[in-house]
């Protein structure tokens, strides 16, 4: 995603990132032709989505990998895609919770699993039920989802 100046139809340059600590995320980018400013702001559920799929906001510390571009974007919404790693710690699903999660669209679901895994690996719940699932809507501000 790229935000261009209207007026010159140059493109914007990443300015600064902010957490205001309430769940948001503020970008601020600049147009290096004019000095026209814009800013993104995104509510907390925005903000877990692109956190979760480890988008990167601003500039880079390190230099591009070989074949960086193609490894991160192969992600199809596959099961497990956005899931740790580490497995041996995240809490077991129960079938009816398994169920429940087959219905959730597959481009979201890997992210809908680890949401509801560290949910439940943070109050050190061993298995996901279809009730610690509805607890942690509860509990995330998700019951209008």
């Amino acid at each position: 995603m790229k935000f261009l100046c209207v007026d010159c139809d140059a493109q914007m340059r990443y300015e600064e990132r902010e957490l205001p600590g309430d769940g948001t995320l503020a970008v601020m980018f600049a147009c290096p032709t004019c000095g026209r400013k814009v800013a993104l702001l995104t509510n907390p559920m925005e903000t877990q989505l692109v956190s979760s799929l480890g988008v990167k906001i601003g500039g880079r510390t390190v230099p591009d990998q070989p074949l960086e571009t193609v490894r991160t974007q192969l992600g199809t919404g596959a099961d497990g895609a956005l899931v740790d790693e580490d497995t041996r710690r995240a809490p077991a699903w129960s079938a009816a919770a398994e169920d429940r999660l087959a219905r959730v669209p597959g481009f979201v679901r890997g992210m809908v699993r680890r949401l509801y895994s560290e949910w439940a690996k943070e109050r050190g719940i061993e298995e996901i039920t279809p009730e610690v699932m509805d607890a942690a809507r509860k509990e995330l501000g998700l019951e209008e989802m």
